[in-house]
């Protein structure tokens, strides 16, 4: 299939376009300069932790996150530390190579957002990587979370309605092969995997799978992929 063929691009954002791990691990290291924890014992807590029954609206979800964490990690289990996670989020950075990736593609597709996170934090987001959007969807427009069917069918509602595409127009691209890749691909969608953990052992802080779904298109990424669309692949 060749990229041209596709008019829309959805996004997942918080793993994809924005370093969560990066922002997360920078607040644990200023906010507790003496922890010993390592950065993959934290963020694999930190996963099985949002892989939990008792999660609720993210970012938000943060605070409790720390609770529940701190102390299997040796880390200070206070109110401000637990709340300041949380209040970290506006200073997540974003990939090196997002911000311009965007700019890239914009020229070429509509950019939707599909995140799981509020729309307070989505607005944070989107300011970070440049306002590159032409449709921002948070979890509280679509009113469930990714890996949930209505998510997608919500996404496409609403470019279908701006735009007249359809969904065999539209390519979804996401690090998360639990909230993203595997869930479009059982849905029939076109998928591209932004690997950003490629080469690193492990989920990191996102949740495992068992299988790896085969995308569509594979990159390690973004700038990969607008690389491939500017080459005509």
């Amino acid at each position: 299939m060749a990229l041209s063929q596709f008019k829309v691009l959805t996004f997942d954002v918080v793993g994809t376009l924005i370093d969560f791990e990066r922002g997360m691990l920078d607040y644990l290291r200023a906010a507790v300069p003496e922890a010993a924890v390592t950065d993959d014992d934290f963020l694999a807590a930190y996963r099985r932790s949002r892989g939990s029954p008792e999660v609720i609206a993210y970012p938000d979800d943060l605070v409790r996150v720390w609770h529940q964490i701190a102390p299997q990690l040796g880390l200070p289990d206070t109110e401000a530390l637990a709340q300041g996670l949380r209040d970290s989020v506006p200073r997540w950075p974003a990939f090196a190579d997002a911000p311009e990736a965007l700019q890239r593609l914009r020229k070429h597709f509509k950019l939707v957002t599909m995140t799981n996170a509020q729309r307070w934090a989505l607005e944070h987001f989107d300011a970070t990587l440049g306002h590159p959007f032409d449709l921002l969807l948070s979890c509280y427009d679509a009113l469930c979370e990714k890996p949930d069917p209505r998510y997608f069918a919500y996404a496409r509602g609403r470019y279908e309605g701006a735009w007249g595409y359809t969904q065999p127009q539209n390519l979804h691209v996401a690090q998360s092969q639990y909230h993203d890749i595997g869930i479009a691909r059982r849905l029939g969608l076109a998928t591209c995997w932004i690997e950003r953990r490629a080469g690193q052992k492990g989920f990191g802080g996102t949740i495992a799978v068992e299988e790896i779904t085969r995308p569509d298109y594979h990159y390690r990424t973004l700038a990969e992929l607008a690389d491939a669309v500017e080459a005509g692949l």
